[in-house]
C-alpha cells in the first residue's frame, strides 16, 4: 500500500512524462569529490581546498595518494579561531597562498575551491582568487568555484570548475567553427574520440577541459558544443551566453549512445550518412561483440537507481536497451530537462522516474521492488546489503572510462561484477 501511494505522487515533468518529485534527507557526496579527477586531467593545475580537517580527509581518501607522493591538490584548513571570526582568514590564505606557489614554480592555474565551512563563514573566495590574480602578476591565473555539498551532488563540482573556466576561454573568430567536447573524459577516451571525428571529417575539435590549463579552447558563434556528461547544465549554459550552440543527443554510454552522440556532430557539419556509418560500422560491430558475453549475465535482471551521480538516466537507457535489463526505478538529484530530452524519448514508457531524494521512502521502494541490483551512494550501499540486496557504488561510475565504444563492454562489466559476485556467495 506504501508503495503505490508514492507512486501516485507525481508531476508532470519533461516530455509529459511523470516524474515523482521528492524532498527530504538526502544520501550524497560534497563536490570536493571531483577534485580526484579534475586534478588528473588538468596536469598544470592545483586545487586549494579552504575548508576543514574533514574536508582534507575526504580528498585525501577518495584519492587514494601515496604518503611519498606529492599531488597537486591540498587543503588551507580552517581552524577554530577562523570559524569564529577571531581571524583574518583572507590574510592567512594569502600566505598559504605565496608559499605555494613558491615551493610549486609549475602551477600555472590555481583553483581556489570553496566548500560547507568556508560558505558558512560567507568567506569570498572569489574575491580572493581576484586579488591573488593581480599580486602574481598574470604568472598564475587563481580561480574559484563551490565544492561545497550543501544543496548539490558530488559531480556538480566539476560542473562549478567549468564554469569558472568559461570567462577565460579565448574568442573564436566569426569566420570559424568548431567543435567543443565538454566533461572530463580519461585521456585514452579522448585519443579515440579525437580519431573518430577525424575520420569524420570533423577538422577542429577542441575538449574541455583540456589536459593543460594554458590550453584552453576558444569559443564564439561558430562554436558546436557537445556534452560528454549529464551534469554539465550551468557549464552548458555558460558557453551558449559566450555564442555558442549545444547539440542535442544522447550520452555516449554504450553502442548505441556513443553511435547517436557522434550523428549528432555528423549532422551539425553535413556529413552524408554513408561516412558516417562506414566510420561508425567497425568500433560499433566491436562493442557488440564484446557486450555480448555480459548481456547474457545482466538480461532480464531488475535495477533500481536511487539519486547520487546525475548519470541515472542515460545508464539506465544503455542497460535496459543494450543489456536487457528492466528498470523498476531511476532517480536523479535533478533532471536537466534541457540535456536529457534525447535521453528521455528512449527510456521506457512505464519506468518510474523520481527527482530529489526523501531517503526513507525510496528504501520502502526498494524493498518493495526487490530488484536485483540497486546503484546508490556509499552511504546507502553498506545497509543495503546488509539486508541482502545487491548493490552498486555509483561513484565508481564516475572513476572509470566508461565513454565510448571500445569501453561499451568495460561498463557492462562494472554491473555485471556485483551480481556476479552474490551468485558465487549464495549458499
Amino acid at each position: 500500500m506504501t508503495q503505490v501511494m508514492h507512486r501516485m505522487n507525481v508531476e508532470s515533468g519533461c516530455n509529459e512524462r511523470p516524474i515523482l518529485k521528492e524532498r527530504g534527507q538526502r544520501e550524497v557526496f560534497c563536490g570536493l569529490t571531483g577534485i580526484v579527477w579534475l586534478h588528473r586531467k588538468l596536469q598544470d593545475a592545483f586545487f586549494l581546498v579552504v575548508g576543514s580537517r574533514t574536508c582534507a580527509h575526504l580528498i585525501q581518501s577518495a584519492a587514494g595518494v601515496m604518503i611519498f607522493s606529492e599531488p597537486r591538490f591540498a587543503t588551507a584548513i580552517l581552524q577554530d579561531r577562523d570559524l569564529a571570526g577571531m581571524a583574518d582568514c583572507n590574510e592567512e590564505l594569502d600566505r598559504v597562498v605565496n608559499e605555494l606557489l613558491e615551493r610549486r614554480p609549475d602551477i600555472s592555474t590555481l583553483f581556489l575551491v570553496g566548500s560547507c565551512p568556508s560558505e558558512v563563514i560567507k568567506l569570498d573566495l572569489a574575491t580572493a582568487a581576484e586579488r591573488l590574480s593581480l599580486e602574481q602578476k598574470s604568472r598564475v591565473r587563481v580561480l574559484s568555484y563551490s565544492g561545497s555539498g550543501i544543496e548539490t551532488t558530488f559531480t556538480q563540482g566539476e560542473d562549478n570548475c567549468l564554469k569558472a573556466m568559461v570567462p577565460e576561454l579565448k574568442p573564436l573568430p566569426d569566420n570559424e567553427r568548431s567543435l567543443l567536447v565538454v566533461g572530463t573524459l580519461a585521456d585514452v577516451v579522448e585519443d579515440q574520440f579525437q580519431r573518430l571525428f577525424n575520420d569524420l571529417g570533423i577538422d577542429k575539435v577542441q575538449f574541455f577541459p583540456p589536459r593543460r590549463a594554458t590550453e584552453l579552447p576558444s569559443i564564439g558563434k561558430g562554436t558546436k558544443v557537445l556534452l560528454a556528461q549529464p551534469f554539465l547544465g550551468e557549464t552548458a549554459r555558460a558557453l551558449v551566453a559566450r555564442g555558442a550552440s549545444l547539440l542535442s543527443a544522447p550520452f555516449p554510454f554504450g553502442v548505441e549512445g556513443t553511435s547517436q552522440w557522434f550523428r549528432a556532430a555528423a549532422d551539425a557539419w553535413n556529413i552524408n550518412n554513408d561516412r558516417v556509418d562506414s566510420v561508425l560500422a567497425m568500433p560499433a560491430a566491436r562493442a557488440e561483440r564484446a557486450l555480448a558475453r555480459y548481456r547474457e549475465k545482466l538480461a532480464g535482471k531488475r535495477i533500481t537507481f536511487l539519486p547520487d551521480s546525475q548519470l541515472e538516466i542515460p545508464l539506465a537507457r544503455f542497460l535496459n536497451r543494450e543489456c536487457g535489463m528492466q528498470l523498476c526505478e531511476v532517480g536523479m538529484p535533478h533532471l536537466d530537462k534541457t540535456l536529457l530530452s534525447a535521453e528521455l524519448e528512449l527510456l521506457p514508457e512505464d519506468v518510474l522516474l523520481s527527482e530529489g531524494q526523501h531517503v526513507e521512502k525510496q528504501l520502502d521502494r526498494v524493498r518493495a521492488d526487490k530488484p536485483d541490483m540497486t546503484v546508490c551512494g556509499l552511504g546507502l550501499a553498506n545497509p543495503l546489503e546488509a539486508e541482502g540486496f545487491t548493490t552498486k557504488w555509483s561513484i565508481e561510475l564516475v572513476f572509470t572510462p566508461v565513454h565510448g565504444f571500445e569501453q561499451a563492454a568495460d561498463l557492462a562489466e562494472l554491473f555485471a561484477r556485483p551480481i556476479g559476485r552474490r551468485s558465487r556467495l549464495a549458499v
